[in-house]
């Protein structure tokens, strides 16, 4: 399994999030005809973005309350556990930044059909806010030894820096399929 410095992986993830944020301000923007349009079969903007905020809701307060258990001290390097790294590469992008296996999302993380509320986005934004937060958090703490639940089954636990490294993959996985969703408008994300 993979070995990475605990700081530079966190700095990693933080400048992936901030992106995000970045992008999600400039969907802000956006007309919300645009935001609400979806190719046949797929979610629109808004509907990726709620399906996002469904695992933030989930792991957010999941990494939280583990970090709140563990003992302040932090590890130089963290390493990868079989089951997260797993799950961190089935939602990775491909290198050429395509997404190159489909997946079904589970049934408690698909977004009402009709889905159009605007607010997905300022909650999507506050989610990443506190991402940066339990990011921040996770200096101080041991990567490797701190375990979390997975939403799909909460006796199955992942190590943190899995966990952490999953929930921004997959937030990457996701932004690709937004930026594909608009590809038909004159808006990018960029």
């Amino acid at each position: 399994m993979p070995t990475f410095k605990s700081a530079a992986l966190l700095q990693q993830l933080e400048a992936t999030v901030q992106n995000s944020v970045t992008l999600t301000q400039k969907l802000q923007q956006t007309d919300p005809a645009k935001l609400t349009a979806a190719p046949t079969g797929a979610w629109n903007a808004l509907q990726i973005l709620q399906h996002l905020n469904s695992y933030n809701q989930y792991y957010l307060p999941a990494m939280k309350q583990a970090l709140d258990k563990a003992p302040a001290r932090g590890a130089a390097e963290f390493k990868a556990g079989l089951l997260g790294n797993y799950f961190v590469k089935t939602m990775l992008p491909g290198s050429n930044g395509a997404i190159t296996n489909a997946m079904k999302a589970p049934k408690d993380h698909i977004p009402a059909p009709q889905f159009n509320d605007r607010k997905a986005m300022a909650d999507f934004i506050t989610g990443q806010q506190q991402l940066l937060q339990i990011i921040g958090r996770a200096r101080n703490a041991d990567l490797t030894r701190i375990k979390v639940p997975i939403s799909i089954s909460r006796f199955l636990k992942i190590r943190l820096g899995d966990t952490l490294r999953f929930l921004v993959a997959h937030q990457q996985r996701h932004f690709v399929q937004l930026s594909n969703t608009l590809a038909d408008t004159s808006f990018r994300l960029q």
